[in-house]
């Protein structure tokens, strides 16, 4: 095997075995040198690696919990799904392994081709078993190796060595190359389809001088068999330990097998073929879930509308760090997340990140190499409308691979439109008119649109009014831009038994914000009055009168002509036609429009 060296060996016909051996079986002179066997190549799959543990070694991946999100990047332990001792039941007595039935809930039973029952082969053993053998098993001078073996993994395993029990083959006769030494009868159930999953053994070996025991493990998905091993298991080339002249070790796969089935067999083919040496026994059988898990997250998890937030999809693999080679899956995207497809990208060997933006998915291909903690996937995406956007397990479909991740938000802050207009209003010590022809699209970040028309107004004292129109909006461009805009006109204007007089004044308020790679831009105002024939005491005011221009009303007041005034530090502008003041306290404006894009630390006005 390679990157082992070989322990124990002498060259077959010393006449020699290691210390401590059981004594050698008579080796035929037509077999004598052939130590090592052939692997057949069978199966058409991608095959995995050994590699030889210490003893204990398996114990961080014994039973745990199934991965669980939430840890991204730090590997779980695997799960393990089945565990073969041979211990069930089992006492002093000696049995043949297809008369063993493992431990509930399953209740495995076993079976192997006959040449593996018979001559010495196929003995549930322990070396507490009776000093001669059982009638018919035909062992012959070679019965004490097999409880030597059994004791051997016991004290390789850390347990009790003489009570520990294993599946022994001390090969009486010639066994032929290439036949089932054990199989599982009743299907190993999976927690699901599409599931990775690594294997196990405790196996040990005597003779080596003579032929080895080539041990080659095939998972059982259905009718199709997926070898676990690259190639076959040989112990006395790639011990873990000698112990009393039996070399141990426990074998595991540095690589996984992709499942597509619910359910897993296990099968054991000896390719050594003949009988002159190839004496073993196997322990310890273990089969792993080692699927690794999926996580999600967002980076930032608020942000503006418009600006770019990364979405990172996280394998992270089991503790075993097995390569998981093949794994897929497709994220469905909340409506109103937009993916930026030329973004997509993954470091996970050779896979793909993909996405489509019409449907709103990305999709991963993607391996982790043997000793790979975790690898990523990452996609940019934005929102143009506010909000929170989760995505949880049930958003992941075409999953194979990868364990369900837990739920993951972000959080678009869209600008708060503050749209309002009013035609007049009047305020006084003793009696106010609230807004008149008011309309307001504000406090909230959907566009949307108000409108109203008034067709006169009755002021008292302080005058008459014609017809009052206002409108108030809030609009998303397809662009994203945000726009917030009101407009205010009044007509007839009589005010003060014609101090003030006008045919018509008008305003507009305007706030707009585009959307630029990093997210909203600027924020650009525009104020504008119409003035349409105003006089004050009988004198024309220019159409085009600057802003906040008072004019002064002797005994009166004041009135401000085109006033305009910022809103929430520069967000808005508030522009009023007409602004009159009067030393009675009376406060009246006329044809009012504010227009601002407020954040959501901002106040909301009152009106």
């Amino acid at each position: 095997m390679k990157g082992f060296g070989i322990k124990g060996f002498e060259p077959a016909g010393t006449g020699v075995g290691p210390a401590g051996t059981a004594p050698r079986k008579r080796i035929r002179r037509r077999e004598a040198g052939r130590a090592g066997g052939r692997w057949r190549g069978r199966v058409a799959t991608a095959l995995l690696g050994v590699t030889v543990l210490a003893a204990g070694s398996l114990a961080a991946i014994g039973p745990a919990e199934a991965n669980a999100p939430g840890n991204p990047g730090t590997p779980s332990a695997p799960v393990t799904v089945f565990t073969e001792g041979f211990e069930n039941g089992q006492g002093a007595a000696v049995a043949l392994l297809t008369d063993y039935t493992g431990a509930a809930p399953l209740a495995e039973t076993y079976t192997a081709d006959p040449a593996w029952l018979t001559s010495c082969n196929g003995l549930i053993v322990s070396a507490q078993g009776p000093a001669a053998p059982p009638a018919g098993v035909n062992c012959g001078g070679y019965w004490s190796a097999n409880k030597q073996m059994a004791a051997a993994l016991g004290t390789w395993a850390g347990g009790d060595a003489s009570t520990n029990h294993s599946l022994t083959a001390y090969t009486a006769g010639d066994p032929g190359a290439g036949r089932t030494q054990l199989q599982t009868v009743q299907p190993i159930p999976l927690s699901a389809q599409n599931r990775f999953l690594t294997f196990s053994v405790d196996a040990a070996a005597q003779n080596c001088f003579a032929r080895h025991p080539l041990l080659a493990f095939y998972l059982l998905d259905g009718s199709d068999a997926r070898a676990a091993f690259s190639s076959p298991i040989d112990p006395c080339s790639n011990p873990g330990q000698v112990i009393d002249g039996t070399s141990v070790g426990t074998y595991a796969s540095n690589g996984s097998v992709l499942f597509t089935g619910d359910s897993a067999g296990i099968r054991l083919v000896n390719e050594q073929a003949g009988g002159g040496g190839n004496d073993g026994a196997i322990d310890n059988i273990r089969l792993l879930d080692t699927t690794p898990q999926l996580d999600q997250g967002f980076a930032p998890a608020r942000l503006p509308v418009g600006a770019p937030s990364t979405l990172t999809f996280t394998v992270t693999n089991t503790g075993e760090l097995a390569a998981k080679n093949g794994w897929s899956f497709t994220a469905q995207l909340p409506a109103g997340l937009l993916p930026d497809g030329a973004s997509a990208a993954t470091g996970c060997g050779s896979g793909t990140a993909t996405v489509d933006a019409a449907q709103g998915t990305v999709t991963v291909h993607g391996d982790l190499a043997a000793g790979q903690q975790a690898c990523t996937a990452t996609v940019r995406l934005t929102s143009t409308t506010g909000g929170t956007y989760q995505v949880c397990g049930s958003s992941i479909t075409a999953r194979v691979g990868v364990d369900l991740p837990g739920c993951a938000s972000v959080t678009f802050d869209a600008p708060v439109f503050d749209a309002r207009s009013h035609g007049v209003r009047l305020t006084s010590p003793l009696v106010g008119i609230g807004p008149l022809a008011a309309s307001a699209h504000s406090c909230t970040p959907l566009p949307g649109e108000d409108g109203h028309t008034v067709l006169s107004a009755g002021l008292g004292t302080v005058g008459t009014l014609g017809v009052l129109t206002t409108d108030a909006s809030g609009t998303v461009g397809a662009d994203g831009t945000r726009t917030a805009a009101a407009h205010a006109r009044t007509t007839g204007i009589n005010l003060l038994g014609g101090l003030v007089t006008a045919d018509l004044v008008g305003t507009s308020a305007r706030a707009r914000q585009p959307l630029t790679g990093t997210g909203p831009g600027a924020i650009d105002l525009t104020g504008a009055t119409t003035l349409v024939n105003l006089r004050v005491a009988g004198v024309a005011v220019s159409a085009d009168t600057p802003p906040n221009t008072t004019i002064g009303l002797p005994l009166v007041g004041s009135l401000v002509v085109n006033q305009q005034t910022p809103v929430a530090g520069g967000k808005g502008v508030t522009v009023t036609a007409l602004s009159l003041h009067l030393l009675t306290g009376v406060h009246l404006t006329i044809a009012q429009s504010t227009a601002a894009l407020l954040t959501t630390a901002d106040t909301c006005p009152a009106s």
